[in-house]
């Protein structure tokens, strides 16, 4: 009665390697694996992570497009308010100056008052003479502190921006045609602006023999 057969463990290991075409498992064997491995389920997970991230980038984009829009915005009306404000302000300043003026002009018309009783008294240096060149003097300070200036015309060409032509003087020097020869009146200026044009004596050139 024989006993149990055993195998040799060597020709095991033959018999496996034949099977496997003679040789270990190669890396395709590998990538196999984790191909069979990766199920659907972990390729609808990727492609919902993917989806995610590109919503995100386009919220993000949005919302600098956005920020950007908002600033432009904010920097649009700053820029129109401080346009209003100096606006306001050349506004009021122009109001003031016009009240300015028409005291200015109240002022200049009781300074010529004196001016015409002082030019009436002639060489007077009666104490009620000297009274009222001292008014008069007063009430000119005043006025060329609120900056009301005189308008100088004297010996000037005629000019109708500061000045009124109302009398003529017929000159035969080619040079003096049309220079201002005598002030009737001041004019005063008030900034740029004319508060009251000069009254004047214009020359006209006429030639020696046609005078």
């Amino acid at each position: 009665m024989s006993g149990p057969s055993h195998s040799d463990p060597s020709q095991e290991s033959q018999h496996a390697q034949s099977a496997n075409g003679g040789g270990p498992p190669g890396p395709e064997a590998g990538a196999a694996g984790e191909a069979e491995a990766r199920t659907p389920a972990d390729d609808v997970v990727s492609e919902a992570a993917d989806a995610e991230k590109e919503r995100l980038r386009a919220d993000l984009e949005s919302s600098r497009r956005r920020v950007d829009e908002l600033a432009r915005a904010y920097q649009a009306v700053n820029k129109d308010r401080e346009e209003f404000k100096q606006r306001l302000t050349r506004e009021r300043e122009r109001m003031m100056d016009v009240e300015r003026g028409n005291v200015a002009v109240a002022l200049l018309e009781a300074i010529d008052e004196l001016d015409r009783a002082l030019s009436m008294s002639g060489q007077d240096n009666s104490p009620l003479a000297q009274g009222v060149r001292m008014i008069r003097d007063s009430l000119l300070s005043k006025a060329q502190g609120m900056g009301i200036e005189r308008i100088s015309v004297m010996g000037q060409p005629f000019d109708p921006n500061v000045a009124e032509a109302t009398d003529m003087e017929i000159t035969t020097s080619p040079d003096e045609d049309q220079k201002v020869v005598a002030e009737i009146r001041a004019g005063y200026r008030l900034k740029e602006r004319v508060i009251r044009p000069a009254r004047v004596k214009v020359a006209k050139y006429v030639a020696p023999a046609q005078a």
